[in-house]
């Protein structure tokens, strides 16, 4: 998947996209990403396992299991 398409499934530990099949086998360690135009609202973390976004500080602890997002 080109980067920037949306969409797709996005490694937490690499921050590379992966393919569908690798995203819905490893849920703790991929973020789903929706598809549309990207806004910002400044650095934020979310979560791999729920998809909920958490406080910096939470995903600073955890590298392996969030996401940074910009």
């Amino acid at each position: 998947m080109a980067k920037g398409s949306g969409g797709g499934y996005r490694s937490t530990i690499s921050g590379r996209y992966v393919t569908t099949g690798h995203g819905q086998r490893s849920p703790h360690t991929t973020v789903h990403e929706a598809s549309g135009p990207k806004g910002s609202s400044g650095d934020h973390y979310r979560s791999a396992i729920s998809g909920r976004y958490v406080t910096t500080a939470h995903g600073q602890r955890s590298p392996h299991t969030t996401e940074k997002n910009k």
